[in-house]
């Protein structure tokens, strides 16, 4: 290649100089003023100057040693250092727990349990002390709740209306016996155990009714990729049980609503009044809102030059519901799933939100919830053979009242025993959604640490069992 011609070295040249000049310029100001001291009159200036020793430099290498831990330490710091820490522990966790054909979520909500005083904290509590110091831990929570916001106006999206207008009859009547008979067993076992583990000053009410709720829930997002990664979504049964697990969580959330606002209310005309708003609020969301968006985000989205400012608008919208039930004493959860629930129903819009919100919501933020919940699990909580006892009837009336009354109600509505079997086990898996209900129901101070630490427990052996017992099934081979 020729060179630069003459024009363009003088160019150069001059460049060179220029910078050389601004830079010499700059020293001589800083070394001139690196004396001067503020507020003092000249005078003082020079009898100080002339009075006061040469200071001594400190050690430049140990020195900034220092400021850079006292940097990496900062909350900033420390947030960056845990959300690195726990992106790569639960994309690690994930592709192992796919192999072991286990949804990849499992593997998240496992590595919250290792990153937290369960395991990490047992063996090395220095380490864990250093990961997550108690004041990180306010900021890594706010953090947490925006992603499982996001995640819940995702699975709002997933809910399609027609669909569940569409199935009647034997839907309804096994989602409802998938919660009313867990529920039963639910209230009936907090007989047993209200006086041992609910909190100091929950009512009786309020702790079997949450207990009650978390025997009866389905996690519809991990069941709807169960059925995906088997290819099993198109099938008469996949297509059964999808309904059956959208109508089911629809009807534990109200319920949980109902249960929030009797406990965050100051008595049952504060949560009569409550409920009726979020009733109101749902109303004119479904009816007056959903149409009108609709039309909206569809007339926009055929224009590219407004596909982000459509993308900001939305998250406004979801995170606006999120507020407005926050702020009713309900849960931003709630509003969240609803501004979900009210986006348009075809696939296009469903998939352009899916393919912007889903992939940063679940790889980013929702790890940090789940090592959030993992730090309240403190399985040595459950020291001696009456806790673990206690633990494992949970579990078994969790699968009794879940996976039992989805089954027989199934085959009631005349449906074989496999087809009645598979739907059963589908509506025993809890995952992700049950831990966002625990960890709602310990920030109310209806559930102890104990009994949280076993409601976890059950979520985790209900979610682990979907996959060897459908393998089982002729569904799974």
């Amino acid at each position: 290649m020729p060179g630069p011609r003459p024009a363009e070295f003088r160019t150069y040249l001059f460049y060179v100089i220029l910078l050389i000049m601004f830079a010499a310029g700059i020293w001589l100001i800083l070394a001139k003023g690196s004396g001067l001291r503020a507020g003092q009159s000249p005078a003082s200036v020079l009898s100080s100057a002339i009075a006061a020793p040469t200071p001594r430099t400190p050690d430049a290498p140990k020195g900034y040693v220092d400021r850079m831990q006292r940097h990496a330490r900062s909350p900033l710091g420390i947030l960056l250092l845990q959300i690195i820490l726990i992106i790569l522990a639960a994309r690690l966790t994930a592709a192992l727990f796919r192999k072991l054909g286990q949804p990849p979520v499992m593997g998240e909500m496992v590595a919250g349990i290792v990153l937290g005083p369960s395991v990490l904290g047992l063996l090395s509590p220095a380490a864990m002390l250093f990961l997550f110091p108690p004041a990180s831990l306010v900021p890594l929570e706010l953090l947490s709740q925006i992603g499982v916001v996001l995640f819940m106006f995702v699975v709002g999206m997933e809910l399609d209306v027609q669909h569940l207008r569409e199935k009647a009859g034997a839907v309804i009547m096994i989602s409802h016996a998938s919660i009313v008979v867990p529920f039963l067993l639910g209230t009936t076992l907090a007989l047993v155990l209200y006086e041992s583990l609910a909190p100091a000053g929950t009512s009786f009410i309020a702790f079997a009714l949450f207990l009650g709720i978390a025997m009866s829930l389905t996690a519809f997002p991990v069941l709807a990729r169960i059925l995906e990664d088997r290819a099993l979504t198109e099938t008469n049964l996949g297509r059964t049980v999808i309904a059956c697990a959208a109508i089911d969580d629809v009807t534990a959330w109200c319920l949980l609503a109902i249960v929030i606002a009797i406990v965050k209310a100051s008595g049952l005309g504060g949560a009569v009044v409550t409920i009726s708003v979020v009733l109101g609020f749902v109303v004119v969301m479904l009816v007056l809102v959903r149409p009108r968006i609709e039309r909206l985000i569809t007339r926009r989205l055929e224009n590219q030059k407004q596909v982000k400012g459509l993308l900001a608008g939305i998250l406004a919208f979801a995170l606006a519901c999120a507020w407005f039930t926050e702020s009713l004493g309900m849960h931003a959860l709630f509003g969240a799933f609803l501004a979900g629930v009210t986006m348009p129903a075809t696939v296009g819009v469903r998939s352009f939100l899916r393919e912007r919100l889903e992939p940063f919501s679940s790889a980013a933020l929702l790890p940090l919830f789940f090592v959030f919940t993992g730090l309240r699990t403190e399985i040595r909580l459950l020291n001696d053979w009456t806790s673990w006892s206690v633990c494992g009837v949970i579990i078994l009336v969790a699968v009794a009242g879940k996976l039992g009354g989805s089954m027989l109600m199934a085959r009631w509505t005349r449906m074989s025993w496999h087809d009645s079997y598979a739907i059963g086990i589908l509506m025993n898996t809890r995952g992700l959604i049950e831990l966002v209900v625990l960890n709602i129901g310990y920030d109310l101070g209806i559930l102890s640490a104990r009994i949280f630490v076993m409601l976890v427990i059950m979520a985790l052996v209900t979610t682990f069992m979907t996959a060897p017992l459908l393998s089982w099934s002729k569904f799974g081979r």
